[in-house]
């Protein structure tokens, strides 16, 4: 099963998909070049005219439209009907890859895809078709960023007729910048996981008694106002069977009435303004329930991909145990090459350093601009075969002008997760799983 294509290849690709801005309609395009490979398809032809279908998109959108606009039990209901996955056993990420995979093939899977997310997004469909220039569809997206709403507008946005190639591009990359935000905050999250979970069990409880107590106080009302009415109603057949009682009896006896209702009612309110406070207190327990379950789940997500890095890192460290010199099955590609890490910390750098050189590799390390000049890059990155910098460890200047040079020197560049071994670990295996089922070649046998 093919990898999910990195952030820079994406964009490269966009990049070099031709777009409405640089030929105005089907006329220049057909003037630019008269070969089939280099024209426009007939979806760019039909763009302003109608809403681009899921197959029509670049290759390179479709995982993180799927990704970010589907959620994965929706997926594991639609993406079995057609592939041969088991929906039961499957994992997150094959079921993922399988959807990106019918996406581009096209077909009845590309369909369903497609029928799934205009249903579930029909309103913000609607909404952006209010947006008649690139410029005023960027206006709605930057709405979008800032209300938090990203799945509806993303679908809507990457689909839209007047969505040319430029304003594509600005929509991938904030939603790649979120993707730092979110693995910031679910670093904290994780040193919390513990807490979480016995606040949330101590929530559960305290609810639970919340409630027996509402139930109790409900129950003691009611019969207080059977036993009230009781009284009362035999106070009014007593009144009625002695007619021919005093003047001033009858009075002290509506009087002790009026003071009995007159409790009663008090009672009654106390007990009502319990019940509504109580009612209150377990609406805002139950929402503060939710939260927690919500962060918790994000939580979980972040600590399967911290195992996978730790999965990466164990085999790489059982390989290197079982027998002195041998070197692990993802660092086989290293041999002979020059990787350059860009930031990190000096005790993972020295132990990532040991590693690909025991791997037949050369490893240069640059700080990012704390000591080394930044206009080093220039000199260092040309020689590179491979570009790796943690998010965490790097400012995004530096990151900024690494990748800038990557893409002028035609060098692949690869962010990981963290400064630790563990992350570099799992990206080499996820190197490894490319390079061994590589993507289908686009390849013009004219034209290059």
């Amino acid at each position: 099963m093919q990898s999910v294509p990195p952030f820079r290849s994406a964009l490269t690709g966009l990049a070099r998909a031709p777009s409405s801005e640089s030929a105005s309609n089907a006329g220049d395009y057909k003037r630019l070049s008269a070969d089939a490979c280099c024209a426009p398809s007939e979806a760019e032809l039909r763009s302003a005219n109608r809403r681009a279908r899921l197959v029509d998109l670049d290759s390179h959108l479709h995982c993180s439209i799927i990704g970010t606009c589907l959620s994965t039990s929706e997926l594991r209901k639609l993406v079995p009907k057609f592939t041969d996955l088991d929906k039961q056993h499957a994992s997150d990420l094959e079921i993922h890859h399988a959807a990106v995979e019918l996406a581009i093939e096209g077909g009845q899977g590309a369909k369903a895809l497609q029928k799934a997310l205009d249903a579930r997004y029909s309103g913000a469909v609607r909404r952006f078709e209010t947006a008649k220039s690139p410029e005023a569809l960027l206006t709605l997206w930057k709405e979008a960023l800032k209300s938090g709403d990203i799945p509806p507008a993303y679908w809507a946005l990457m689909t839209h007729p007047q969505a040319v190639m430029s304003v594509r591009q600005v929509a991938f990359g904030d939603l790649h910048m979120l993707s730092h935000l979110v693995g910031a905050a679910n670093r904290a999250d994780i040193r919390r996981l513990v807490a979480l979970e016995e606040e949330n069990a101590a929530l559960k409880d305290k609810i639970e008694r919340q409630q027996g107590k509402l139930l109790e106080l409900g129950t003691e009302r009611d019969a207080t106002v059977r036993e009230l009415t009781r009284q009362l109603a035999e106070m009014s057949a007593k009144a009625q069977r002695v007619p021919d009682v005093s003047e001033g009896s009858l009075e002290a006896e509506v009087l002790m009435l009026r003071e009995a209702l007159n409790a009663r009612d008090e009672r009654l309110a106390i007990h009502t303004s319990r019940r509504e406070a109580a009612e209150r207190r377990t609406i805002n327990e139950q929402n503060h329930a939710r939260t927690l379950s919500a962060r918790l789940d994000d939580t979980i997500a972040t600590l399967n991909i911290v195992q996978a890095e730790c999965s990466a890192l164990e085999q790489a460290m059982l390989t290197q145990g079982d027998k002195a010199g041998s070197r692990s099955a993802d660092l086989e590609n290293l041999a002979g090459k020059r990787v350059v890490y860009v930031g990190g910390r000096p005790g993972s750098n020295a132990a990532l350093r040991q590693l690909v050189e025991s791997a037949g590799g050369d490893f240069v390390v640059h700080d990012g601009g704390i000591e080394d000049r930044k206009g080093m890059f220039a000199a260092a990155l040309p020689r590179a075969d491979i570009v790796v910098f943690p998010v965490d460890c790097i400012d995004h200047d530096s990151m900024n002008l690494l990748k800038r040079v990557c893409d002028r020197h035609q060098v692949d560049y690869h962010p990981v997760r963290t400064a630790s071994v563990a992350s570099f670990m799992e990206l080499m295996a996820r190197l490894r799983r490319t390079a061994s089922h590589p993507p289908a070649s686009h390849f013009c046998l004219r034209h290059g």
